[in-house]
């Protein structure tokens, strides 16, 4: 499966940007809609951090805490792309932001088998 994401740019602060994740091809057995979506982020000289996720009918979704209330996470199915709406940006948003595909309900990096190439978002003071 490979997921490619885009979308990122320059942004002042308060801002708004929508990131989207478009998905293709398949492992044997799998669709889309297998997977259950993460978008992570990675400052510079900082860990990979979880962003917010989606289960696979949209039903359930996992924020971390910084991004509840300005960030919105969403997934289409039939278009095969997760998109991940992000208002109020900060500058402290600023960072590489990375989908991921895993076959579990999780928030670990580590347990996602697929990642994007990445998008930067950078947020101006």
């Amino acid at each position: 499966v490979q997921l490619q994401a885009f979308g990122g740019g320059l942004v002042q602060a308060g801002g708004s940007l929508k990131l989207s994740c478009a998905a293709s091809g398949r492992a044997s057995g799998d669709t889309f809609n297998t997977y259950y979506m993460g978008w992570f982020r990675q400052a510079p000289g900082k860990e990979r951090e979880f962003v917010a996720a989606i289960t696979r009918d949209g039903n359930t979704i996992n924020y971390v805490d910084s991004v509840k209330g300005r960030f919105t996470i969403s997934r289409d199915n039939a278009r095969n792309t997760v998109f991940l709406q992000m208002n109020s940006l900060k500058p402290e948003d600023t960072a590489v932001y990375y989908c991921a595909a895993s076959r579990s309900v999780t928030s670990t990096a580590s347990n996602y088998v697929y990642w994007g190439q990445g998008t930067q978002v950078t947020v101006s003071s």
